[in-house]
């Protein structure tokens, strides 16, 4: 699903047409610019990583800087970097005695997936990806999970039409309301399910929002529901007002954004991985604590790229921290470890995927098992979300 992450951007570069308050071009700067801090947190995260780890840990993410990534940012020690020609910031990684370099994706890098970019850039050490992406890369662009950020994926389906109250997928699907949303495996899957119609999915959609601000909200549409329920209500005028929505993860077991490694780089790094995993995994739990540093950064950070009109705003990460938590979108694993993967949930997905993917001729590995794309071996069992 990460194609789908043009949806973010899209919301405030096409809001603009409907008189967007949020957006704009992002500030000129030098292409190397600071930044006025990192993350007083930054010197809590103390692993020696020098001799063990690249002197500079490369982490790929999928989009600009978002509450996705924001322990990511958590990480950055004092005065990082901002590398404005290449979306790049960097900065110490703690007071681990390496640095931490953070690469924006989607548009910063063409719309690559962090698989195909681990392939043509071997400075890459961690990437974000979804599940379900590499599961289809399986067999071409094998790659490793080590750690899951979210437990529940923010991708959902919404509607600005308050006389309708769905509260599954399901619901949608009987509705026989149109679905707007790309064309993705995942689609296959929730209508091979029988959750959506086939009649109803318009696969049109290119992450704009103007046609459901035209047709008033009465089409359900793709999004995130860290990102669009507040832009529309708090920045878009033309719209203005509350959505309602379902998550596609209550119903479809993909994890979304975890942590991942280039599969044949896994062995090479497996000292690295054991100290650097779990100074991610506190990362985590210290930004659901207290996010502001790390979202007073990413804003930072984003109004010195040029973003092409995205965005954020301390209402935007808040309301998405906020989501992530009542939603259960970050939570801990099954074994209440935090990060963890439940191998059971992964299987399950490759099951449903396989068929779909085998069809599109994009076939996963023969006989792909959940231990070919995740390992929880990096992991610490005494770090969890209290």
């Amino acid at each position: 699903m990460t194609r789908l992450r043009t949806v973010a951007a899209l919301v405030c570069s096409v809001g603009l047409a409907f008189g967007l308050a949020a957006c704009g071009d992002s500030q000129d700067e030098p292409e190397n610019a600071g930044v006025t801090g990192g993350t007083a947190a930054g010197a809590s995260y103390t692993t020696p990583l020098k001799g063990v780890c690249p002197d500079t840990v490369v982490v790929q993410t999928s989009w600009w800087p978002e509450v996705d990534y924001g322990a990511t940012y958590q990480l950055l020690g004092a005065n990082p970097k901002i590398d404005a020609g290449d979306f790049r910031v960097t900065g110490p990684l703690g007071a681990t005695g390496v640095n931490l370099e953070i690469r924006s994706g989607g548009p910063a890098v063409g719309f690559d997936s962090a698989s195909s970019l681990f392939e043509t850039d071997d400075d890459i050490l961690l990437g974000y990806l979804d599940m379900d992406e590499m599961i289809s890369n399986s067999a071409d662009h094998p790659s490793v999970a080590v750690l899951a950020p979210y437990a529940k994926s923010p991708l959902m389906f919404f509607w600005g039409d308050p006389s309708l109250d769905f509260t599954t997928l399901a619901d949608i699907g009987r509705s026989g309301k149109t679905v707007l949303a790309s064309d993705e495996p995942y689609l296959d899957v929730l209508i091979g399910a029988g959750l959506l119609q086939r009649p109803q999915v318009d696969t049109s959609y290119d992450g704009e929002i103007s046609r459901f601000v035209a047709e008033d909200g009465k089409l359900i549409q793709l999004g995130f529901v860290t990102d669009e329920p507040y832009r529309l209500e708090h920045d878009v005028k033309e719209w203005a007002r509350p959505v309602k929505y379902v998550l596609v993860g209550d119903e479809y077991p993909a994890y979304a954004n975890v942590l991942g490694v280039r599969k044949d780089k896994l062995a090479a790094n497996r000292a690295c991985l054991k100290a650097l995993v779990p100074l991610f995994q506190r990362a985590m739990v210290d930004y659901q604590a207290d996010p502001k540093p790390a979202n007073d950064l990413m804003i930072e950070v984003t109004s010195k790229l040029d973003t092409g009109g995205y965005e954020l705003s301390s209402g935007l990460l808040e309301d998405g921290n906020s989501k992530q938590r009542e939603l259960g979108l970050v939570a801990n694993g099954a074994d209440g470890v935090f990060g963890s993967f439940d191998t059971a949930r992964v299987q399950d997905l490759i099951g449903r995927l396989t068929p779909v993917l085998t069809a599109a001729g994009t076939a996963p590995a023969a006989g792909l098992t959940a231990a070919d794309v995740t390992t929880d071996e990096f992991i610490d069992p005494s770090v969890s979300l209290k």
